[in-house]
């Protein structure tokens, strides 16, 4: 009996130091290493940030992009429903335009950023974020870059409301509205809501290419991306 219990317990630890050495092994197993998931990743982000973001710092990127156009805050909606009923449609369609503008012209320095944000992703990081949720990755980004871009965006889209004439804009639209019998009278602070609308327009773009690496197999266009996202597959 007691040489049964002897070869039992053996048996039991050498099973045990197996599994834990297979557990290890398992990038190996399914023939992708820690450094390829790694790169694979970093591959994914960088298409989402080539694809989406430079698409969103062109022309009509924003304004023309209904997932992530820009539209009027809560306190200026009812100036845009007011103008229109006047018939000054064409005064707050060129009110709506401006505020997207100056977000196209702001997005273009979120791209140094989040490569510098991609190239500092550690193995374990990688890792946690392959096998994590659908937007795992854009969490991570957001994360590591929402403060630094607010504080990029802001002062060039304060600038570019001047640029393209928004505050002229907007303060011609109020003015008018602020005539009109019986309004309450607007203010907002345009520069840090166009600032967060562009930020979110953003973050949101690079979600929807991760969700489309993630779950599209035709998304994966390198057979890098391919072999690191079929892990994810497998999970």
């Amino acid at each position: 009996m007691k040489k049964f219990l002897g070869l039992l317990l053996i048996f039991s630890l050498s099973s045990c130091a197996e599994l834990q050495q297979i557990a290890t092994q398992i990038p190996s197993t399914y023939g992708v290493t820690d450094s390829e998931i790694n790169s694979g990743l970093k591959q994914a982000l960088q298409f989402g940030i080539d694809k989406e973001v430079t698409s969103l710092a062109t022309e009509d990127g924003f304004f023309k992009n209904e997932l992530v156009r820009i539209s009027l805050p809560p306190e200026l909606q009812k100036v845009d429903k007011t103008l229109r009923d006047v018939g000054l449609d064409n005064l707050a369609d060129e009110g709506l335009k401006v505020l997207n503008r100056a977000a196209e012209d702001a997005v273009g320095e979120a791209i140094p950023v989040f490569a510098t944000a991609v190239k500092e992703i550690s193995f374990a990081d990688a890792r946690n974020i392959l096998l994590g949720a659908d937007n795992a990755a854009t969490n991570y980004l957001t994360s590591k870059t929402q403060a630094q871009l607010y504080d990029r965006f802001n002062p060039i889209i304060n600038n570019s409301l001047e640029k393209v004439g928004a505050n002229r804009v907007w303060s011609n639209l109020i003015q008018k509205y602020n005539a009109i019998p019986l309004t309450s009278k607007v203010n907002p602070d345009l520069t840090d809501y166009v600032t967060n609308e562009a930020l979110q327009g953003v973050y949101f773009m690079i979600e929807k290419e991760e969700k489309d690496i993630r779950n599209s197999l035709n998304s994966r266009t390198t057979d890098l991306l391919k072999r690191v996202f079929a892990l994810q597959d497998r999970s």
